[in-house]
């Protein structure tokens, strides 16, 4: 009894700090993560996308869903919720099969980083996307199949480019996609780069004889 008597002001404390790092914890992974979709946010995206850019065959993806406010304008928001979360948990399966992860960006936009292997077909793999998000869900009062416009971003086709160059390229491709009514569009390849010429030195410079006029 009086071991017990002992340890307890010693242990309430340490169990008690304990519970409230856990509860922090708690909170800071709800903060970092989307309600709707269980995916992770743009500020949790960032950093882990910088580390898998290490990787050689890395692919960046941008996409949001083709007539979404029309949705929610015809059917309501819970019905627009269900799809928003049905395409964030398809996307996010897709993005597993291939070492990869997603994350909401807000509103119907999603981002993505996955691996593609060099023999890999894109146009195989974005269509399979495309697929796979676009199948029929039930939305409550009525079946949707959500479309989405994609941008494909790879390293292969970009070397050197940061993460806000290939989300950028990303985000053109996705535009381009949509204007023109296709699922998918890749970035343009960047472009070789060129040497500047260099200044010319004094070999390369024209002297001018000057021309004296006689005074009329």
């Amino acid at each position: 009894m009086n071991l017990i008597t002992q340890v307890l002001p010693v242990a309430l404390p340490t169990l008690g700090w304990a519970a409230h790092a856990l509860v922090l914890l708690r909170r800071l992974r709800a903060a970092r993560t989307d309600r709707l979709t269980g995916l992770m946010r743009r500020e949790e995206f960032t950093p882990r996308a910088l580390r898998a850019l290490r990787h050689p065959h890395t692919a960046v993806l941008l996409l949001d869903l083709n007539g979404f406010k029309q949705i929610n304008d015809t059917h309501g928001h819970e019905a627009g919720d269900r799809v928003i979360a049905a395409v964030g948990r398809r996307l996010s399966a897709w993005c597993k099969e291939r070492d990869g992860f997603a994350a909401r960006l807000g509103g119907d936009e999603f981002t993505a980083l996955v691996r593609l292997a060099p023999e890999a077909d894109p146009d195989a793999e974005m269509r399979c996307l495309s697929a796979r998000l676009s199948a029929p869900l039930d939305a409550g009062t009525v079946t949707l199949a959500p479309r989405a416009s994609i941008g494909l971003s790879r390293t292969a086709d970009h070397p050197g480019a940061g993460l806000s160059d290939l989300l950028r390229g990303a985000d053109e491709a996705m535009y381009a996609a949509k204007r023109r009514g296709i699922p998918w569009q890749p970035a343009r390849p960047a472009a070789p780069r060129t040497r500047r010429p260099s200044r010319p030195g004094p070999a390369h410079l024209t002297l001018l004889t000057p021309v004296w006029r006689k005074a009329s």
